[in-house]
């Protein structure tokens, strides 16, 4: 059972309390965000305007995550419903996209900061179907506070002025002109403008989405990536089209996880709680070496399968595989525990971890789970020249393995790493929450799950508790761990660092049985979660 708010916070040293609230709640990475959207509730607007009025103000609180050259994934369900529904706002390559040409021309990969990398921006069109199928106030309401900051200005906050100048390196072109400082990143404090960007809110705000993938934006982009080399015509971005879908989901100790289906990579998740359900995670030593040698390896194997088998959906096979509980059994049958095997098999694509994410849930306890990224810090670096739209690179989400099921190829959509979550229990809707952090967000999934459901631990100590990830052939174990945790995995055979940066971040919020709403922000990022 989901753990509800007592808190187990130790008051004699820093750290965040959850918060709590009756009628409404945001959890996001971006104080002004979550205000946003607490506005549109007060309003009368619902959990999906708030959400949506949030995740676009993002793109300008924090350029180098998210933007309207993105993507995005959603979970939500209707008031009054336990079903949860999924939104597939991923963009498809060009229709003239070849891998057999990027081989030809010497790639082994898709180049991440060329016009090869930039599929369709889908988000746009995702938020246009989302507030006419299920908003209440209309888009121009919901991009008011969007367009009232592009002009103004934002105050770059501490994280996004840690991440600027390394993220910021692959800008090129009316990239630097539209997100530096004269060539040089931004600080905290500093103002980040884009009153270009304002001007294309304004138009989709009047006209919707054809504002943005036909006229003069579109041409905009087009002519940008064209010069670069891209294959993109206006056909491509007049036909993006976001997918309702149904989501996928897996029972973990009686508490569901529900996960939006492939491209994405929620499945994962749910298959590394199938095989940590063969171990008793429970009576293990949550801060200990044995609970993290049994993730990691649970991971090497979950994402070895990730790497082979997700992709679009018309184009994979083996999700019924990737689910079923004989899968998980072979595979936690591999596990030593007391010897670390070798490295899934590396991605020929590149994965990243730049990302934002929001949850709202509101008086009627419709809840909305969102994520919404350009893929690498700063995307592509590449952005148009007339309206800065910063386009994202998440054409690197293919492979150019010939005959792989995520080999690029025209109209189809690539792997993606971003997931938004929700739990139920009993049936009910219980949390929407997301774990941003690239690579990371299948395994952080799974933890924030067995953190809850095998330590007790509530929203904030789940989300505040140190995390470690088997990536690439480290284990990364954050600095929250003791250093002789560190040297038992080392024994076991793992190649242990401490990461430069936090791994990822998360928010979520907790819909108890009494009626009241619990929040958790994690102090990773630079957010809260605002309740009233």
């Amino acid at each position: 059972m989901i753990r509800n708010g007592a808190s187990m916070r130790d008051f004699h040293l820093p750290g965040r309390s959850a918060t709590f609230s009756t009628t409404g709640m945001c959890a996001t990475s971006h104080p002004l965000a979550a205000k946003a959207a607490l506005d549109i509730l007060s309003r009368g607007g619902n959990a999906m305007d708030a959400a949506i009025a949030g995740a676009v103000l993002l793109g300008i609180c924090e350029p180098q995550m998210t933007g309207i050259g993105g993507d995005c994934f959603v979970l939500y369900n209707k008031p009054g419903s336990d079903t949860i529904h999924a939104l597939n706002g991923s963009g498809r390559a060009p229709a003239a996209a070849s891998a057999e040409a990027l081989r030809a021309a010497g790639h082994a990969t898709v180049p991440l900061h060329s016009a090869h990398a930039v599929t369709i921006p889908t988000a746009i069109d995702a938020f246009c179907h989302l507030s006419d199928a299920h908003g209440k106030l209309g888009l121009d309401a919901l991009l008011a506070p969007a367009i009232h900051y592009a002009e103004t200005g934002v105050p770059v906050a501490p994280r996004v002025a840690r991440d600027w100048p390394q993220a910021g390196q692959c800008l090129q072109g009316h990239g630097v002109t539209h997100y530096s400082n004269a060539g040089a990143p931004l600080r905290t404090g500093d103002i980040f403008r884009s009153p270009r960007q304002a001007e294309v809110l304004r138009r989709i705000a009047k006209d919707g989405r054809d504002a943005f993938y036909t006229g003069e934006v579109a041409e905009d982009m087009l002519a940008c990536l064209n010069s670069l080399g891209g294959v993109h015509t206006a056909q491509d971005f007049a036909k993006a089209a976001c997918t309702p879908t149904g989501p996928v989901s897996g029972d973990y100790k009686g508490t569901e996880l529900v996960e939006h289906p492939p491209n994405g990579q929620g499945t994962i998740a749910i298959l590394i709680l199938n095989i940590l359900s063969h171990f008793d995670i429970a009576a293990m030593d949550p801060m200990g070496a044995e609970r993290l040698h049994i993730e990691a390896e649970a991971t090497k194997l979950a994402y070895d399968a990730r790497n082979r088998f997700i992709a679009d959906p018309d184009h994979m096979a083996k999700l019924d595989h990737l689910l079923a509980p004989e899968t998980a059994a072979k595979l936690a049958a591999l596990i030593d525990p007391a010897r670390a095997m070798p490295a899934a098999a590396p991605l020929t694509e590149a994965v990243h971890r730049d990302t934002i994410y929001i949850t709202v849930v509101d008086r009627d306890r419709m809840a909305v789970s969102l994520i919404y990224s350009i893929f690498h810090g700063f995307g592509s670096g590449i952005a148009s020249e007339k309206f800065g739209i910063l386009m994202q690179n998440r054409g690197a989400g293919f492979t150019l393995e010939q005959g792989h099921p995520n080999e690029l190829a025209g109209g189809k959509r690539p792997m993606h790493t971003i997931i938004p979550g929700m739990l139920r229990e009993n049936g009910a809707v219980r949390m929407p929450f997301g774990v941003m952090g690239g690579a990371y967000q299948a395994c952080g999934h799974a933890r924030f799950v067995t953190n809850q459901r095998d330590f007790g631990m509530d929203v904030q100590t789940a989300i505040d508790a140190p995390r470690a990830f088997a990536c690439e052939g480290e284990l990364r174990v954050e600095r929250g761990y003791p250093e002789a945790v560190r040297a038992a995995l080392a024994d076991k055979g793992h190649k242990v660092v401490i990461p430069d940066e936090a791994i990822g971040g998360a928010q979520a919020i907790l819909i108890r049985p009494d009626g009241v709403l619990e929040g958790g922000s994690d102090p990773r990022k630079d957010g809260c979660a605002l309740g009233y």
